[in-house]
């Protein structure tokens, strides 16, 4: 199959020789205590790797590890591969037609991405031994000392995205393309999110800043506005992921589940469709396993909620009532408590998240997965609006309450103190202002410390350990060849990177989906680009048909976000002298009637747009309507759509068949050796042809014709005869 080599390629630059042509690099460890295990699981693991047709070399890594290069041994096993994963994707529902059975036809008609080729050679490196794997997971206890499995940068790929990024205000298709053809789709489905996301916030910016000019602070416009942005918004991203999907041919993809080499299942049983067997973990059992979440969400609303109430009351009393000396810098200490004890008590709470979702006991990734994120939304969401609600709906309306607080704060300065005159206090009054230097905080100093903790701080410490090393390893002899030496130099920088994981940044934008913040999302969407290229491993280019229960969450936040910005108008409108702050002074039924119609303004405005939007086809769908048809019009044609002309022979019989002497001689001699035939036989033998059929049936019609009119002619006989 030598044609292989000419049709075999890849989307994008088609740079690969920098890379010396390596698909994988597995970190493997070899610790000086237990060499002897090491090195048989070393053995095993290149004979694993070899078996199902990967060719692998090894190198030095740093003091105690080694690099196993992996590629795929051949394009004849790679253009097999290709061809099983898209009959797979075709007989799932995922194409809309199979690919040709010439394989490197089918190779010619959609060429290989460099994405498509990574996924399946992870595959075949992952993929459990019984389906044609090598079985490597670092997961399992027999692989324990497999570090890492990652594909390598493009570099020169990254250095020309990242220039071109620079140059360039917003994205097109061609870089949503070139992030798939690298990254594959679950990364490009970030971004064109990302991108969709920030096109949409011109709106509610201008709005903001048109309302915040012309209606002041706290305006029902805006909160109005905002809520119909959102329905327009999801809604729209919903069609926009449908088209990406269809027109990247992944649609459906997220039905092919990934299966979880974690999973411990009870019993096996057959399956009613397949009849195969297959693993089961009872549902019921794992139900109970889930209802743990219930104390979990109390857990962390009663931790992190007594952690805000204590920090901001704290900062309250500090800055509306205490007025003694150094107040500038006590002012610090409530931010010291939040930036000590928020990542300390998260830490915990994720602990217990993962230990919960891994008692769960999913039988696949997507499964195991979204458990996780459900749980990461719940914990996010109190470390992130926790202080806001706080304020909102408990020091604003109802600030009366916090004066026992506020006395306790009091009482302890007086004893650290260690003096009996009194503190200098002042007059406690609400300022309404506080929820917006919150907000303030929230869309602009939170995420220019992100940026700095996401981007620039782990460049800064990789680049660090990495002079480190350097500076350690100075003096001693390199063992490697000099045309490796740059590479490897570069392979083993890499292996410190951290791991790049797409629902990181995802969570990331969903809890600032609340607040927009439109020069955000334009610094975010090149940080994280950023990101990926420097600052962490290449991603494994996984697939994606959208951007899974992160969808889910926008739709909550949106709801929620219509009725509390109702409830913070009404309780805030109007309040800049502070006079509002006990409970007395807020009317329960504004505060609910305000709820109650903006919550009914968003379902009806939800309602609205999903009409509309169902009454206009989106071009994917009509892409897919399209292939769908032009198959079935294929299949009919190749099967049963043969062209029919008027003068098509009947069935068995040739055109014009003629009744001759030596024609009924044949059929007279047929009879007598069959015998005289059953009736249903005969009755098919009375006409010989089309031309005797139109004969027969004239000569009836002209004797029914006659013996009507011979019938109208006869007299009718006398009633006297």
């Amino acid at each position: 199959m030598a044609g292989f080599r000419e049709v075999y390629g890849m989307k994008g630059n088609g740079k690969d020789m920098h890379n010396f042509k390596v698909d994988y690099v597995i970190h493997y460890k070899v610790p000086p205590k237990e060499r002897a295990k090491a090195e048989a699981g070393f053995v095993q693991l290149i004979q694993s790797l070899t078996k199902v047709g990967l060719t692998a070399e090894v190198r030095n890594g740093d003091p105690g590890s080694l690099l196993v290069f992996v590629k795929i041994a051949s394009t004849e096993l790679l253009g097999q591969q290709v061809y099983r994963s898209r009959l797979h994707d075709w007989l799932q529902g995922i194409r809309t037609s199979g690919p040709n059975s010439n394989i490197i036809k089918a190779l010619q008609d959609e060429p290989v991405m460099e994405a498509e080729r990574l996924r399946l050679v992870y595959q075949l490196i992952t993929r459990p031994e019984n389906e044609s794997g090598a079985g490597v997971s670092q997961a399992s206890s027999k692989w324990k000392y497999v570090a890492d499995v990652f594909p390598l940068h493009d570099q020169p790929f990254n250095k020309a995205w990242i220039q071109k990024w620079s140059k360039k205000y917003l994205l097109d298709e061609g870089d949503l393309e070139d992030i798939r053809c690298k990254f594959g789709e679950s990364v490009a489905f970030y971004f064109a999110f990302l991108g969709c996301y920030f096109r949409f916030l011109v709106f509610p910016a201008a709005l903001g800043l048109g309302a915040w000019m012309l209606l002041g602070q706290f305006s029902f416009v805006y909160g109005l506005g905002c809520g119909l942005w959102s329905v327009v918004f999801l809604e729209y991203w919903k069609k926009k992921e449908t088209d990406l999907a269809v027109r990247w041919g992944v649609r459906g993809v997220s039905a092919l589940q990934l299966p979880r080499t974690q999973f411990e299942w009870d019993y096996e049983a057959e399956d009613a469709v397949t009849g195969e067997p297959v693993k089961v973990y009872p549902y019921m059992k794992r139900l109970k396993t889930q209802l743990l979440q219930i104390p979990f969400a109390i857990a962390c609303v009663l931790v992190l909620g007594s952690l805000v109430v204590i920090a901001n009351s704290l900062e309250i009393f500090i800055n509306q009532v205490y007025d003694g000396p150094g107040k500038q810098y006590l002012g610090f200490v409530p931010t010291m408590i939040l930036v000590i004890f928020t990542p300390t008590f998260s830490t915990v709470l994720m602990s217990a998240a993962n230990a919960l979702t891994e008692k769960e006991n999913y039988d696949t990734v997507d499964a195991h997965k979204a458990a996780l994120i459900q749980k990461q939304f719940v914990l996010n969401f109190m470390t992130s609006y926790m202080a806001l609600i706080f304020t909102g709906f408990v020091y604003i309306p109802f600030g009366d309450i916090l004066l026992p607080f506020l006395e306790f704060w009091r009482r302890t300065a007086q004893t650290l103190t260690f003096s009996d005159k009194p503190l200098p206090t002042q007059q406690f009054r609400i300022d309404p202002e506080r929820i917006s230097s919150q907000m303030f905080y929230f869309t602009v100093t939170a995420q220019v410390v992100n940026f700095a903790t996401e981007v620039i701080v782990p460049y800064v410490k990789h680049k660090a350990f990495a002079k480190a090393k350097q500076f350690q390893a100075k003096g001693g002899q390199s063992q490697d060849h000099p045309e490796e030496a740059e590479f490897l130099k570069r392979v083993r920088d890499e292996c410190e990177l951290e791991i790049y994981d797409v629902t990181d940044d995802y969570r990331e934008m969903v809890m600032q989906f609340a607040c927009c913040f439109l020069v955000n999302n334009w610094v975010e969407l090149r940080s994280d680009g950023l990101k990926i290229a420097i600052s962490c491993k290449r991603p494994i280019p996984w697939r994606s048909d959208s951007i899974g229960p992160w969808l889910d969450a926008l739709g909550f936040l949106a709801w929620l976000g219509s009725i509390t910005s109702a409830a913070i108008v009404f309780l805030c409108r109007g309040s800049h002298d502070g006079m509002r702050g006990t409970a007395s002074q807020i009317t329960a039924w504004g505060a609910l009637l305000s709820i109650f119609l903006a919550e009914h303004f968003y379902l009806m405005t939800q309602l609205a747009v999903r009409f509309v939007m169902s009454k206009v086809e989106s071009p994917g769908i009509q892409q897919e309507r399209k292939e769908r048809y032009l198959m079935k019009k294929k299949l009919l044609t190749e099967n049963i759509g043969q062209s029919v002309d008027e003068k098509a022979p009947m069935p068995g019989l040739e055109i014009g068949e003629k009744i001759t002497r030596q024609a009924l001689e044949e059929e007279a001699r047929q009879t007598s050796i069959k015998g005289h035939g059953s009736p249903e036989e005969l009755f098919w033998q009375r006409q010989r042809s089309m031309e005797e059929i139109i004969l027969v049936g004239r000569k009836m019609i002209e004797q029914q014709t006659a013996a009507q009119d011979e019938k109208k002619n006869t007299p009718a006989p006398s009633p006297h005869a």
